[in-house]
């Protein structure tokens, strides 16, 4: 099959384009090289059933001229990282809902199949646990510019759901909590990688806010195995499918845990989020999804422990040289 990724330079879109291509696919990767990295791509790029395209998702033409080539979408180029978003909020709005915009108009020509990348932050701040697919979200007040991510993947979701009931596009919302890994960058402001910097170059470990606050950290190649499951699923077609753990762990625990499995001597210290974020941050005390939907479609449920992830992002750092730490 002929597949597109956008954002496929990224974190999660380079480790899934190397797996569609091990397992006999052709692969096109578009990224506009924002917060992707090249780096990314040097095993997909020895393969000969693998193109890169630096575009952006917000030029329409290059989006129709891709999807025309391929079968179908894994769309999951957006603006990324509450950091970013809070840094850069109107052109993170532009990017990620004109972006899924583009992609969706493209596909519908033919009636193309697509993978929309969402994110747990739509679950707002809703207290009940864990976050079922169905549940009703809780968004908090326009005036906190946190939440802007989460509302405009609330509204990527909405047209692509949409699509799915006037047009009858094939499309599967992706809801993903906190995906960790190799290659993961913590430049904004994802955590587990973050730590592991400040630990093997023996820096102090920021705990932003109390620490009491709770996540759930999935590995990426568990991730990616749950996205080619629902692939090869047509029962997931139109639904929208939790992607992630659901073993819990507080942030405190996370540095505690971190500091262990790399012999740190470092610190951990408590810092406020208002030295951390600007103004209009608010946090999610806990955020636990409900993962009965993806593994009632494809069997599966992401199940590596966390000190096996955090061994493997230590290992990935290690074999690349001492961490810079600001």
């Amino acid at each position: 099959m002929d597949i597109l990724i956008t954002g496929g330079a990224g974190f999660i879109g380079s480790h899934l384009a190397e797996r569609l291509l091990k397992d006999g696919h052709s692969v096109i990767a578009v990224d506009d090289l924002s917060t992707g990295q090249m780096s990314n791509l040097d095993v997909a790029l020895q393969n000969p059933n693998f193109e890169f395209i630096k575009g952006s998702i917000l030029d329409m033409d290059l989006m129709q001229e891709l999807i025309d080539r391929t079968e179908l979408t894994f769309h999951l180029a957006a603006a990324v990282g509450v950091k970013l978003i809070m840094e850069q909020p109107s052109q993170s709005i532009l990017t990620n809902i004109s972006g899924t915009e583009n992609v969706l108009k493209a596909a519908l020509k033919d009636k193309k199949t697509v993978f929309v990348a969402s994110t747990s932050e739509v679950y707002g701040k809703a207290s009940k646990m864990p976050f079922h697919e169905d549940d009703d979200l809780v968004i908090g007040a326009t005036v906190n510019l946190r939440w802007s991510y989460a509302c405009t993947k609330t509204l990527d979701e909405f047209l692509a759901l949409s699509y799915a009931y006037e047009q009858q596009l094939p499309v599967v919302v992706l809801r993903f909590f906190n995906t960790t890994g190799p290659r993961q960058t913590g430049r904004y402001g994802m955590v587990v990688p973050n730590f592991i910097d400040s630990a093997l170059a023996d820096k102090p470990i920021m705990v932003h806010g109390s620490g009491d606050q709770s996540r759930c950290f999935s590995h990426v190649k568990d991730v990616i195995e749950g996205l080619i499951r629902l692939m090869n699923t047509e029962a997931s077609r139109g639904q929208v499918v939790n992607i992630g753990s659901d073993q819990e762990i507080s942030i405190m625990e996370l540095a505690k845990r971190v500091k262990s499995l790399t012999g740190s001597s470092s610190e951990i210290k408590v810092i406020p989020y208002t030295d951390v974020y600007p103004h209009g941050f608010e946090d999610m005390q806990r955020r636990m999804p409900d993962v009965s939907r993806l593994q009632g479609l494809t069997g599966f449920v992401p199940e590596t422990v966390l000190d096996d992830i955090i061994n493997d992002i230590i290992k990935e750092k290690r074999s690349l040289g001492e961490p810079k730490v600001a």
